[in-house]
């Protein structure tokens, strides 16, 4: 019988604490100086494509999607339906596989990734943001295929909350995310995909207008999601960014200063996953 032999530590384990114990410190740094957003930040480069308000104008509601998008901008995009946006992101993809930038990035996800200010995100990349408000993983699952020509170096994806609020089994999400995984990996061999951690809400200080709905999942149920994903990632050759330190408070909620409603982020959320990005992207993404 051996005595006092000690179990090996996956590389990746350890690779996730030095990360997560380096993000906590430097962003910890950065909300303690109180950056100013707008005037610290010089603004980042997104792929649009051109005419953008000329699909509404051209297309209108169409027949084939009822789910209205509820956004907090002005204009005509506020109103645009599921299937709008969709074409749109399919136009701005194909922007992007035609005059293809270097170091091309993609958000994929729902209106985490949707709303993400164009000035916060990262400038050392060129951004093409795949959200679309209210997705779900069945749904990124279908339309991954909108930016399989755009040969990105980097994928990075968040999804989950609404298949919680809308009653989706832990089992069902998993799956989901393992096939978005294989599916971005098949299109993108050459790139990097990174999972990104379900974000954590903000229990009873939230204010978002289906707050019953939000407070029937615990924050405790989205860690556990969480830390199945990350081992769905590792055993798929992804990449995993783990923020819930970031943005999970003593509770295990997300911080209130953070958010608008307890589920969306505001300014300084995005610092924060700004700031996440770019460290891990210092630690772990090939240059």
């Amino acid at each position: 019988m051996e005595v006092g032999r000690s179990k090996r530590v996956p590389v990746w384990a350890l690779l996730s604490l030095l990360t997560n114990a380096l993000l906590i410190a430097a962003v910890a740094q950065l909300l303690a100086r109180g950056h100013n957003i707008t005037e610290s930040y010089p603004a980042s480069a997104a792929v649009t494509a051109e005419s953008t308000e000329e699909l509404i104008g051209s297309a209108g509601p169409t027949n084939s999607a009822k789910v209205v998008l509820d956004l907090p901008i002005a204009g005509p995009r506020h109103k645009w339906t599921y299937q709008q946006w969709v074409t749109q992101l399919s136009r701005e993809a194909e922007a992007a596989a035609a005059n293809r930038p270097p170091k091309l990035s993609v958000l994929a996800g729902d209106s985490l990734s949707m709303w993400f200010p164009t000035k916060l995100l990262p400038p050392d990349r060129i951004w093409l943001n795949q959200g679309i408000s209210g997705e779900t993983s069945v749904g990124l699952l279908k339309r991954l295929q909108l930016f399989d020509r755009t040969a990105p170096d980097t994928v990075f994806v968040m999804i989950g909350i609404n298949d919680l609020l809308r009653g989706a089994s832990d089992e069902g999400i998993l799956d989901n995310q393992r096939q978005i995984i294989r599916d971005l990996r098949w299109a993108h061999p050459k790139a990097q995909v990174v999972v990104q951690s379900i974000l954590p809400h903000s229990g009873e200080q939230a204010t978002w207008e289906n707050r019953d709905r939000l407070l029937a999942i615990p924050n405790s149920r989205i860690r556990a999601i969480n830390r199945r994903l990350q081992e769905i990632a590792n055993s798929e050759n992804a990449l995993y960014l783990d923020l819930q330190p970031l943005f999970a408070d003593a509770d295990g909620n997300l911080p209130i200063e953070l958010s608008t409603d307890g589920l969306h982020l505001n300014d300084r959320g995005y610092l924060v996953w700004r700031s996440g990005l770019q460290m891990f992207a210092q630690m772990q993404l090939k240059n």
